[in-house]
């Protein structure tokens, strides 16, 4: 399909703002008004010169990690930063739409509301996957975007990759798969189907399994038209040079990553083991991520008395087709055993 037909007019107008880095990284850098003397923060990173506006040493090992080509790669401040382009640059404010699957990630709506969109809601079917049905009763031509959460939060479910593929091959719509918690699951990724597909995205984050919630840090993976067209619209130099050297040395430490999802997983059978059989506990909903979502017979309860115990978690009952629903992430050995503790003796 011909992505360029689905960008918003004045984005293929823009003339994006050219950096000084943009052209020039070394030689006597005389054209960015830098402080030449230094940092009053001493670093080996050189923290008075801008840093790389196209991440081009993130993105080579990024590649490693992922096996996708460093033109399919975008790095973002976070999936949101990718979430909030990608409405800019495909959806005309007040004019074209966007579809998200409910129950989701509540940020697609807050994005496109803030950018003036409309977001039109389809409902997952009854075992929190695509309906095909749904999405056809709900389409309109002038939707843009399809957002997709896989695993899903906060119902911690995969959606079916044959769902997936089938979706990219006979919608005309860009479709954006957020793999945010993939990393529990790889199995289910469909980064591969990128070359497939041009109207892919696959978006993730450094956030969950790697540890690094706290720099802010996301990438996605698509064609290389629509990554040009994210490099084009982003800010100057989105990504500051600590988070891109963070960013570095966790991707050369995969295996701790490792051994964190190996323990997440195993912590996340035994939490399920430990609260199955607890009175007022009606279902625990199978998980794919680093989080439960589990119905009671009285969430507002248990939700209010873990806060007394200074223990919180997130209140999912006011999602659709979620009445009585907790997410409850995975924490450490010592959180869980508090959590469980807690559980029963309210329950």
């Amino acid at each position: 399909m011909d992505i360029d037909n689905l960008v918003r007019e004045n984005i293929k107008r823009l003339k994006p703002y050219t950096s000084a880095r943009d052209q020039f990284e070394k030689g006597i850098l005389l054209d960015a008004n830098e402080n030449g003397l230094g940092s009053v923060v001493e670093s080996k990173l050189e923290l008075n010169r801008y840093p790389d506006p196209k991440h081009k040493e993130i993105k080579i090992h990024l590649s490693k990690i992922t096996g996708a080509k460093s033109e399919n790669l975008f790095i973002g401040v976070g999936s949101d930063e990718i979430i909030d382009l990608m409405i800019r640059i495909f959806c005309e404010p007040t004019v074209d739409n966007l579809l998200i699957l409910e129950p989701t990630y509540g940020m697609y709506k807050v994005s496109a509301d803030i950018n003036n969109v409309h977001a039109i809601s389809a409902n997952l079917s009854p075992d929190f996957q695509i309906d095909f049905a749904e999405i056809d009763s709900k389409i309109k031509s002038n939707t843009k975007l399809i957002f997709l959460c896989s695993p899903n939060n906060p119902t911690g479910n995969l959606l079916r990759v044959d769902d997936i593929r089938k979706l990219c091959q006979y919608q005309k719509s860009i479709i954006v798969v957020d793999e945010a918690y993939i990393d529990f699951t790889p199995e289910g990724s469909v980064l591969e189907l990128i070359g497939e597909h041009t109207n892919l995205v696959v978006m993730r984050t450094l956030s969950k399994a790697w540890g690094l919630a706290g720099i802010r840090a996301g990438y996605c993976a698509a064609d290389p038209l629509i990554i040009n067209y994210l490099y084009k619209v982003k800010a100057p130099y989105n990504l500051n040079k600590l988070t891109g050297r963070t960013i570095i040395s966790a991707l050369n430490n995969k295996e701790q990553m490792e051994k964190f999802r190996f323990i997440i997983v195993e912590e996340r059978k035994r939490f399920v083991n430990a609260i199955s059989n607890l009175p007022g506990v009606i279902k625990i909903f199978p998980s794919d991520a680093n989080f439960l979502l589990v119905k009671f017979s009285d969430a507002n309860t248990v939700f209010n008395k873990l806060i007394e115990k200074n223990i919180i978690i997130r209140n999912r009952s006011n999602m659709l087709g979620l009445e009585n629903c907790l997410r409850i992430t995975i924490g450490n050995k010592s959180e869980n055993d508090q959590l469980i503790n807690a559980l029963k003796e309210i329950l």
